[in-house]
């Protein structure tokens, strides 16, 4: 590593907004920005993201002070450099993203999808630091997983290993999945699927509840959460079911790779024991034996807002 070149950055890219940030060598994030990802021409929205890191980039001394880019993407390909049909996404098709990147400000760049970059951002400088094995499962509106065996990630022959959200985990008339397929684990523990099963709840049952107060379609997880909070039976009725989901999809992944910790990463997590309670438990209760006991389940120790945008600039050190 050239010390001339003291910085990376690091691009998260969300269906919503883009997140980026300038990091060091330590994993300071020493400065940062965000622009909206809804711009429907490519070109357009890669020229606004160079001209807000353009600022950044001044700020920190000039382009000649940065090693290269790391961008976290849905559907972001590590190997190809292109995001692929990515369905939150509103541009179709494939896209390659890292040439646009590199072209844009004469630097590498490399991409990766959004869970492993927050899983390469845990391993160099989280809770699974030092860590060799261990799955990431970021629950945000969807459900992503970054897998790590022997301190590698996983990405497979093709670039997409790792989709744990689209194990079904229901098999027979489970939800619709925004993939196409139903029951998914994503429709049922997102923050959507947190939602989903809240209607359904309030649906099939007359027990008394605040959420009875929201418009059915309005309900996100964290009224659901702070309905629980309260002490609401349906609302931790809706945790209990999505933390059984949870668990027992983790005691299949267990006995795929052997982690020594799962760790849980995005909005979903801020629900703590309400989803953490009901997750062990029923892992425990599936797991084969000789995993009992074994495998810790954890929260993301980095803030959520800088976890991706770490992940992705921590690529950059390789480029």
């Amino acid at each position: 590593m050239e010390m001339e070149k003291p910085y990376v950055i690091g691009i998260d890219m969300g269906g919503t907004n883009t997140v980026f940030g300038i990091v060091d060598a330590r994993g300071n994030v020493i400065s940062k920005g965000a622009i909206k990802t809804d711009n429907p021409d490519i070109n357009d929205y890669v020229l606004n993201l160079k001209t807000e890191l353009t600022k950044l980039i001044d700020a920190a001394g000039g382009i000649e002070k940065i090693k290269g880019i790391g961008a976290g993407c849905p559907n972001g390909n590590y190997y190809t450099g292109n995001i692929e049909f990515a369905p939150n996404l509103p541009w179709k098709g494939v896209v390659p993203f890292a040439t646009l990147l590199s072209e844009a400000f004469g630097i590498p760049a490399a991409i990766t999808n959004d869970a492993n970059a927050a899983a390469v951002g845990e391993m160099t400088y989280g809770v699974a630091r030092g860590m060799k094995n261990f799955i990431m499962i970021t629950l945000g509106t969807g459900v992503g997983s970054g897998i790590v065996i022997d301190g590698k990630i996983v990405y497979g022959h093709d670039g997409f290993a790792g989709e744990l959200g689209h194990v079904r985990v229901v098999r027979n008339n489970g939800r619709l999945c925004g993939c196409g397929r139903e029951g998914c684990l994503e429709t049922y523990s997102s923050a959507t699927g947190v939602a989903r099963t809240a209607r359904e709840f309030l649906e099939m049952s007359d027990k008394q509840s605040s959420l009875r107060l929201v418009e059915p379609k309005m309900i996100t997880s964290k009224d659901v959460f702070d309905a629980a909070m309260q002490d609401d039976e349906l609302a931790k009725e809706v945790f209990e079911y999505t933390g059984k989901i949870l668990g027992e999809a983790f005691a299949d992944f267990i006995a795929f790779s052997a982690p020594e910790a799962i760790i849980l990463f995005g909005g979903l997590a801020k629900s703590g024991d309400l989803i953490l309670k009901p997750v062990v438990e029923n892992m425990e209760k599936n797991l084969l034996a000789i995993w009992k006991g074994k495998v810790k389940v954890l929260f993301s120790a980095l803030k959520e807002a800088d976890a991706a945008v770490l992940g992705a600039s921590a690529l950059a050190w390789e480029l």
